[in-house]
């Protein structure tokens, strides 16, 4: 394999960025890039279908807000740790993510995609 769609590789590669994760880079102009990595990783997990340990690295970027500030992850976050608790299997975790989310999305267009495709799958949950 060429290393294109190899979930578990980019896994292995990703682990390298954990030490430096919370750091803050200067110019601080970037704050909240530095968790790309955790995003990133829980997104892998989730085309592993391995639901936990997506949990665990979206839960990462909400337990670290004040670093993430307003960067489009600590938004995205809420979503996915949805669809990563949806996916092992616990919906009551998974419900109370999604409605975390459309709460910061409450005044967002309704045509939005990811709030339309978020919106479906929280309905499969009731």
């Amino acid at each position: 394999m060429t290393g294109k769609n190899n979930a578990g590789k980019a896994i292995d590669i990703l682990q390298a960025a954990v030490p430096y994760e919370l750091g803050i880079p200067t110019p601080t102009s970037t704050v909240g890039g530095m968790l790309y990595p955790m995003y990133v990783r829980g997104q892998t997990y989730l085309k592993l279908r391995q639901g936990k340990e997506a949990a665990a690295e979206f839960q990462k970027i909400l337990d670290h807000r004040t670093v993430v500030v307003n960067f489009i992850t600590g938004a995205l976050a809420h979503l996915q740790l949805g669809r990563a608790y949806a996916m092992a299997g616990d919906n009551s975790k998974a419900r109370a993510a999604y409605q975390d989310f459309f709460g910061l999305w409450k005044d967002a267009d309704t045509d939005v995609p990811i709030l339309k495709q978020a919106k479906t799958e929280y309905a499969k949950l009731q």
